[in-house]
Parts: C-alpha cells; structure tokens; sequence
C-alpha cells in the first residue's frame, strides 16, 4: 500500500519508503525534531495528526516485529508534545523530548541520541538495528493505508516575508503561490529552497513543489547566510592565507564526536595546498552530512569547511571511492558539551529576525501544476499519461523505472504536456 501511494522520504533524499520498510528492525525512530531552524512543517503535523502518526507507527511498528517505537520531537513544541501525549496513552510507544541544538535532527545524531549507538561510516541505522523516518512520512504512510496516494505537501514560508505561514498545496505548485500566501517577501530577496543551513539557493520562483519540499525562505540579498553557500577561487585564497589549523571545525563537528573520523581541518589543509595527499585518511569524509556547523559556527575566520568536504566527497565518489564501514572512535565523552544551541546559531548568522511563528494558512490553491518525474533517489519516472489525457486527483501518472516511486496527479484536469523532466496538468 506504501508502494501504491509513491511515499517517500518527506525530509531527505526521497527513499522509496516502502524499500525501507521492506525488513527488521529492533528500534523504530519517528524523527519530528525538525533539524533545520526557521521551519515549523513537522511541528504542525505532531500538533494537528497525533492520532493518525500514532496508529501508523503501531501498525510500522508491528511490520517490522520492532521491540521499541519512539517518536522524538523537541520539548518546546509543547503543543505536539501534549497532542502526542494523549494519542500514545496505552500504546507503549516512547516519546523522545530533545533539546533544541543543531543537528538535532539529524538521522544519525537521532539515532545516538535514543540509543547510544553510533551509525557506521557509509553505513544506515539499520546497521545497528534502527529505521529512521520522518514524521510527515509516516503522515504519508497513515493516508497510504486508508488509499490515498502522495499528492500534497505541507510547506513553511517564512524568512523576509510579511506573515510567515505554514501551508499545504498540491505537489507541482509553483514556489510563488507559496510566496504570496505568506503576503510576499520583504525588500529584495533571494529564496532558499529548505531550511537555511542545508537548504539550496534559487531564484527561480516557478520551480515546483515536490515531495521532499519542507521550506521556502525569503533571505535578504547580500545576507551572509548566502556567501557562506557557495564556493569559489576566493575561497581558495583565503583559506591559504588566514587558515591556522586550529582544528575548532573537527572539535565541533556533530559526526566527528560520534567517533566517524570527520576531520574539516584536514580537508582545509589540502584545499588550502592544492595537494590531495594531505587530506590523509578519506574515509571519514564519507560521514560528513552537510550540516554546515564547521563553516556557520565552528570556524572563527568565516572560513567554508563545510562546502570544501562537500566538493571533496563529491571528487571521491566520482572517482570510484566507497566509504569502508566502519566507526573510528568511541563517541567523545564530551558529547553533550560540543552540541550548538540553535538560539546562539540563529543569532551568530543573523537569522533571529526570522525566527517567527508560521502558523497553518490552509490550502493554496493551483490552476496549473508541474510534477517533476525525478522526486526520489533514482532515474526519473516513465510517464503513462499523454497530452490531452483527462486526468483526476489521485491517478497514477508515472512509475519508476528501477529504483524510484509512483507519481500521482495532485490535480483534477487535463495534461498540457509530458517531456521526460515533468508532466504539466491544468484543471
């Protein structure tokens, strides 16, 4: 039925859910602590769907003979945390209540965080006996047994906005409906797709919306949030001329405290150089996820660590290099001590301003939508519709070829147009 429905991955990569769920597991982790600041999507799907989250993570739960299922979320979300209280009595499933650092909400740090155990470089938390997944997937998987297929998604929109909201919309609906719905943005803007720290930079306000969609932020143009995303032949120069090694970058970072072996400082060290050889050991690289605490916080010369690594595992993999699994090290005693409260994140980078409620603002309506036919890990879908076809709200469109997952028509209408990126519909 999760199959049917094409759910996947709401808040990463877009795995094919059913494809994760297609084993055993000791441990089920609901992961609603929402890793990046500025979104509220997954608090208000706790606050408004608790029942409907609880009885799918039963049933999740059940498929999987999981000894434990535990839902986590941070302890002020109060409203989710009551709303979840309640739908858990008698249900034995735990509830998790974190404090509010970054990564908090990243899959492996979640993973540790519950159980104490460390997910092994180029490995998943099935290694160590766990399946992570998100809370608005598994609100995908709770419509998916009752029949309905993934044709919306909730949305924050907030940042440089006049009312920063949390909406839902059909999946293809352009980014700039979403725009209008928060009141439209404030001064000149440039948008981040996702939340600010991993999120990606667009100008493109007719881009869609897609299954994976958890944010849309307006960011002043010139902000330093935005220099800090990119990576250039300046970089290069400055990190020749100013970086010392002091290592801060691989003192804080979240992964290597886990015992994962990722060391920013070298990756620096050999960008800095132009010589390779210095990055020395690459399996650690491997572990790195993106989370940017090395270049938003750790480095104390505006430094991009982060965005090195990332160019370097990419250089890696493109060469035929797989991660060894493995963990390097016991987790770092001092764990809890190098955690980043996200209130000083927000205030280091100058995204405090931002950091406003976004309540939910109903349905925003679409005329004309374009699904794109790549919204998973995997080739893109084949089309089974054509120009002029009449389509309704829940029909299957595409299917995946190989690895990938079913698309379905968010609207009623008729098909304007397939090409094998997208297939257009307009009521």
């Amino acid at each position: 039925m999760i199959r049917d429905a094409g759910v996947v991955g709401a808040g990463g990569a877009g795995f094919p859910t059913d494809r994760k769920l297609d084993c055993k597991a000791e441990i089920l982790i609901i992961n609603g602590i929402e890793c990046e600041p500025l979104l509220r999507t997954d608090r208000h799907v706790m606050e408004t769907y608790a029942m409907e989250i609880v009885l799918a993570v039963r049933m999740i739960r059940d498929n999987l003979k999981a000894k434990r299922a535990v839902i986590a979320l941070k302890k002020h979300y109060e409203k989710a945390v009551e709303a979840l209280r309640d739908a858990v009595k008698g249900t034995k499933v735990e509830l998790y209540l974190s404090d509010s650092f970054y990564p908090a909400g990243d899959e492996q740090n979640l993973v540790y965080c519950v159980t104490g155990r460390t997910v092994p470089t180029g490995g998943i938390p099935l290694d160590v006996g766990c399946v992570v997944s998100n809370v608005s997937t598994v609100l995908n998987i709770a419509r998916a047994l009752e029949g309905q297929p993934v044709t919306e998604k909730m949305v924050t929109v907030a940042g440089s906005v006049a009312n920063p909201v949390t909406v839902n919309c059909a999946i293809g609906t352009p980014l700039s409906l979403l725009l209008d719905a928060a009141g439209g943005p404030v001064g000149d803007c440039t948008y981040i797709i996702g939340g600010p720290l991993m999120g990606r930079v667009t100008d493109d306000l007719s881009e869609p919306v897609t299954k994976t969609t958890g944010g849309l932020l307006a960011i002043p143009k010139g902000h330093t949030i935005l220099s800090k995303k990119m990576l250039g032949e300046r970089d290069a120069m400055l990190a020749r001329a100013v970086c010392c090694q002091c290592s801060m970058c691989t003192q804080m970072c979240p992964r290597n405290a886990m015992g994962l072996d990722v060391q920013p400082h070298k990756a620096m060290r050999a960008f800095a150089s132009g010589n390779g050889t210095l990055l020395g050991r690459v399996n650690g690289i491997f572990s790195c996820c993106d989370c940017g605490v090395c270049t938003y916080y750790a480095c104390n010369f505006g430094l991009k660590p982060g965005k090195v690594m990332q160019e370097m595992k990419g250089a890696l993999q493109k060469n035929g290099v797989r991660p060894v699994k493995e963990v390097k090290y016991k987790a770092d005693s001092g764990i809890e001590n190098k955690r980043v409260p996200t209130e000083r994140l927000l205030q280091r980078l100058d995204l405090k301003k931002f950091d406003r409620d976004a309540p939910m603002a109903g349905f925003v309506d679409c005329d004309e939508v374009r699904i794109p036919l790549r919204m998973h890990i995997g080739a893109p879908d084949k089309p089974v519709v054509q120009a002029g076809q009449r389509v309704h709200k829940g029909d299957l469109i595409a299917e995946p070829q190989g690895m990938g997952a079913r698309i379905h028509a968010s609207i009623d209408g008729t098909v304007t147009r397939v090409t094998d990126q997208a297939i257009e519909i307009r009521k």
